[in-house]
C-alpha cells in the first residue's frame, strides 16, 4: 500500500462582481426634479429626454441629468432613492447644488 500525499485541488468559482448602480436626480423643463435609479444614468436620461422611460415626463420634458450618486448594489440605490424621494425640494435642490461630477 503506498501512500502518497496527492492534493485534491478545487475549483472555487469567483465571486460575482456586481453590477454598480446609481440613484440621479433629472430636472424637468417646470423646473420639478424627477428622482430614479439605474445602472447608467446617462443611458436613462437620454431614454427621458426621448419620451420613454417615465410617465412623469409626459406632462414637462426632461431637461437636464443634475445629480448622481454611486450606490453599492441595486438594493442600495433603492434604498438611497426612497431617502430622497422623501425630502423636501429645497433640501433635494441643496444635493443638486452641492454635486460635483467626476
Amino acid at each position: 500500500m503506498s501512500s502518497s500525499s496527492e492534493s485534491s485541488i478545487v475549483a472555487v468559482e469567483p465571486l460575482p462582481v456586481s453590477k454598480q448602480w446609481f440613484v440621479y436626480l433629472v430636472r424637468a423643463a417646470n423646473g420639478s426634479l424627477y428622482c430614479g435609479i439605474s445602472d447608467d444614468p446617462v443611458r436613462r436620461f437620454a431614454k427621458h429626454q426621448s419620451g420613454k422611460g417615465a410617465r412623469f415626463f409626459l406632462s414637462s420634458p426632461a431637461m437636464a441629468l443634475v445629480y448622481t450618486e454611486a450606490c453599492r448594489d441595486k438594493s442600495d440605490a433603492l434604498r438611497q432613492e426612497r431617502l430622497i424621494k422623501k425630502l423636501r425640494k429645497s433640501a433635494k435642490e441643496c444635493l443638486v447644488a452641492s454635486y460635483q461630477p467626476d
